[in-house]
């Protein structure tokens, strides 16, 4: 008899395993298919609370896992793209979203859903092998895999007959039901089995199995059922260790959430528990109710406490905000941490789509840390404090090392976004944004070479002569303009942007640098100044010229021209 019980207990963890694999193959797939979708319903129709509330609900229901909802909630926060209030009410929506998966794991035990798996498995490996509709492919695996699972459980819990089982009867028998202590003890393995196993829906359906049989009181179903809903939560917060404040926030407002939900059901649980049950058909009195319809009656459960959560937390949104920064205020940065990547948070990374749009904000962030840089070497020309020069010089000197970090990790991070099935649309995101950190790296490089050739001169003690310096200035408020320009495009406005205005101020700047090179020679052979001031001001000047070049480059790739025009 033992070992039809580990028998069935391996198929058990199969069954557990499958049921996790298949959702999380479902959700991954609907996240590929409607990535950019999800990525602008989020983004943008969370206008007020409602709104918000109710994407979050409809993206869980469409990716059917809650946490995969809060995780890329909290990476959108992470990458500045929704407030910590836009957050929590997607967070409150996607709660209400997840009951859904309590709903069909309760079809699962009452509907033989095996006509279903079987067509789909076929049909799914048809698409997978023709790879324009994979992803479609992949769904109807995922799905066939969940429903496989649950027909896999009932089966299983068939036939360990635990119902007859005088062993197990009298352990939860034990129990003294109206108990809170009890109810607690309940809540608690459901909070931390959650965490472990890092999945509601599987406790949740270890939980429809127990009560199914008629084993497990529905008090103490619900208690674990109220456990999964805090467990859930560990998911975000974990994933949002390592990303900045905003988004470790928008985690700890779903970790209060829950547990605010779980301490007003505690306050009113056997009679809001009574309710639930004549609200989906089953009788408390012992002995009275069908086991059937204890499925029915945690769904119903699930239900009603998101829910009702939702309506009494909705419309204090602020004080949750106010609450959760005062829980973690903002932390004193040193001085090298603004030079830390700042949207790309490699643990949240959920789907190629959503990682293309951390890069996009990391890269626009570097796009302006460029120009800030340029703004340093501009100072450097009429700075005649030598304290004060050697202090600009050396920001610009660390500015130029994670200009180069910068580089490097976001392309590593592209590197890994590649490794995943692309569409060919998010291939040339991808190549463009690998054009553009190189050229920026570039315009780093030349800011550096610019206040290092400034600083050879400062050394003698001879700074340029101040009509040089004038016309100096000159030439690059134009590359700054052209900089202004590269930035307005690097912020997502490239629709409303025409190149020609890049190419314009190329152009001038062309015409400028020849100019002032004629007028140098000029100069420098009418003894104005010695040859060696001439060398050093027409290295400058040919600078300024390869920066905008590089410039150039920058908008090509952020608005998919091809190169050409300024690698001359």
């Amino acid at each position: 008899m033992s070992q039809d019980y580990v028998l069935i207990s391996m198929k058990l963890l199969g069954a557990l395993g499958l049921l996790i694999y298949g959702m999380k193959m479902m959700s991954d797939a609907l996240q590929k298919m409607a990535g950019p979708q999800l990525r602008h319903i989020l983004g943008k129709m969370t206008t007020n609370r409602l709104t918000g509330m109710l994407m979050g609900a409809f993206v869980t229901c469409a990716v059917q896992s809650s946490s995969a909802t809060t995780v890329m909630t909290v990476s959108f926060v992470s990458a500045g793209l929704l407030s910590l209030g836009q957050a929590i009410s997607v967070i409150m929506g996607a709660n209400i979203g997840t009951t859904l998966t309590a709903w069909i794991m309760s079809l699962g035990y009452n509907v033989d859903l095996t006509n279903v798996v079987f067509p789909a498995f076929f049909v799914g490996m048809v698409l997978i092998y023709k790879k324009r509709h994979r992803f479609v492919g992949d769904f109807l695996f995922g799905i066939a895999f969940m429903f496989l699972s649950l027909v896999m459980l009932s089966t299983a819990g068939k036939e360990m007959d635990l119902e007859h089982n005088e062993q197990v009867v009298s352990f939860f028998a034990s129990f003294d039901t109206g108990s809170y202590w009890t109810i607690l003890a309940f809540l608690a393995i459901g909070t931390l089995i959650t965490c472990i196993v890092q999945s509601s829906a599987a406790v949740m359906a270890i939980t429809i199995l127990l009560c199914s049989t008629g084993v497990l009181p529905i008090y103490l179903g619900i208690a674990l059922v109220m456990g999964e809903n805090i467990g859930t939560t560990a998911t975000a917060n974990l994933a949002a260790l390592g990303a900045n404040t905003q988004a470790r926030r928008a985690a700890l407002a779903h970790l209060l959430f829950n547990v605010f939900g779980v301490i007003w059901v505690l306050c009113v649980f056997y009679p809001f528990v009574d309710m639930v049950c004549r609200l989906a058909g089953y009788d408390t009195t012992p002995g009275a109710g069908s086991v059937a319809r204890l499925p029915v009656v945690l769904a119903t459960f699930h239900t009603c406490f998101n829910v009702t959560n939702t309506a009494l937390l909705i419309g204090f949104i602020p004080q949750m905000e106010r609450i959760v920064c005062w829980l973690m205020p903002d932390k004193r940065q040193a001085e090298d941490e603004e030079f830390r990547l700042q949207y790309i948070q490699a643990n949240l990374m959920q789907t190629p789509e959503i990682a293309i749009l951390q890069a996009q904000k990391e890269t626009g962030r570097f796009s302006r840390s460029v120009q800030e840089m340029f703004g340093m070497v501009r100072q450097l020309i009429d700075e005649k404090d030598d304290d004060k020069f050697a202090s600009l010089y050396d920001q610009i000197g660390r500015r130029e090392d994670f200009t180069d970090r910068m580089e490097i990790e976001i392309a590593r991070y592209l590197e890994q976004v590649s490794d995943n099935h692309l569409s060919d649309v998010t291939k040339g995101k991808v190549r463009q944004m690998m054009r553009e950190i190189s050229e920026l790296e570039s315009i780093g490089d030349a800011c550096y070479k610019l206040a290092r050739t400034l600083s050879r001169r400062n050394e003698t003690g001879r700074p340029l002569p101040v009509e040089l310096r004038t016309k100096l200035g000159a030439m690059m408020a134009l590359a700054d303009e052209a900089l202004t320009q590269m930035n307005t495009v690097m912020q997502g406005h490239s629709r409303d942007y025409d190149i020609r205005d890049t190419y314009r101020i190329e152009n001038d700047i062309n015409q400028m640098r020849q100019r002032l090179k004629t007028d140098n020679m000029r100069s420098v052979n009418e003894r104005e100044y010695d040859y060696a001031t001439g060398t050093l001001y027409a290295d400058l000047i040919n600078e300024c010229e390869k920066l905008a070049d590089y410039v150039v480059n920058v908008v090509q790739a952020r608005m998919g021209v091809s190169s050409g025009f300024a690698d001359r």
